[in-house]
């Protein structure tokens, strides 16, 4: 029998969330702005997307393109985008900080969090910029309402980085899912989870071409 793995479709349109769902994606990440590495989508199509959608949907929680520092202005953006989303019925909402010396900003990790509640949170591949993200992992474990982290294991794609992603499962002690992530497609998703060995891979093609 085979294991059941997760897999998270990355999409920034209706069209492509409908058609994800039908080749068999058992989440989606709705974005905007994918070549800008995701900004937060439209509201409108937030809407759309949950309503037309029977698997669950997080959203991208990202004012600008550019760095991962923010302003009181700019969380205050993120706080009001997050509360939308509760109330639009997201499963979750997709974030990231850091702080000036490049590690995560717990303080305002745990504020985005608790406001978040009860949606899941999922910390994004901004944990790949920090210095070692397996000690930024054991960092955010004792926070409350952290309940995944997507990683490419600190390279540019999921092979390159699988040490530290398996290092990372490790560590995570089954308290925050490790979400494998990082040119990942679904013509090369059985080769990585043999080296892997997560339970949950994301990616723009993880169920094919979507357009």
């Amino acid at each position: 029998m085979h294991e059941h793995l997760t897999l998270e479709a990355c999409v920034e349109s209706l069209e492509e969330a409908i058609l994800a769902e039908k080749k068999g994606a058992e989440r989606i990440e709705l974005c905007s702005r994918l070549d800008l590495d995701g900004l937060t989508p439209d509201r409108k199509l937030i809407k759309q997307v949950i309503n037309h959608l029977r698997i669950p949907v997080k959203v991208m929680i990202r004012s600008r393109p550019g760095d991962f520092i923010y302003t009181a202005d700019e969380l205050s953006i993120m706080k009001d985008e997050i509360q939308f989303c509760k109330q639009a019925g997201a499963q979750g909402v997709v974030f990231g900080i850091l702080d000036k010396t490049h590690n995560l900003n717990l303080d305002q990790i745990q504020l985005l969090a608790e406001l978040a509640s009860p949606l899941e949170v999922t910390i994004h591949k901004v944990i790949d910029l920090t210095p070692d993200p397996t000690t930024s992992l054991t960092e955010l474990m004792p926070l409350r309402n952290i309940t995944a982290v997507l990683t490419s294991g600190g390279a540019a794609t999921a092979m390159e980085g699988k040490e530290t992603i398996k290092k990372m499962l490790q560590a995570s002690k089954g308290k925050i899912n490790i979400v494998a992530a990082g040119k990942i497609t679904n013509k090369n998703l059985a080769e990585i989870h043999q080296l892997i060995r997560a339970h949950e891979y994301h990616g723009r093609r993880i169920v094919g071409q979507l357009i």
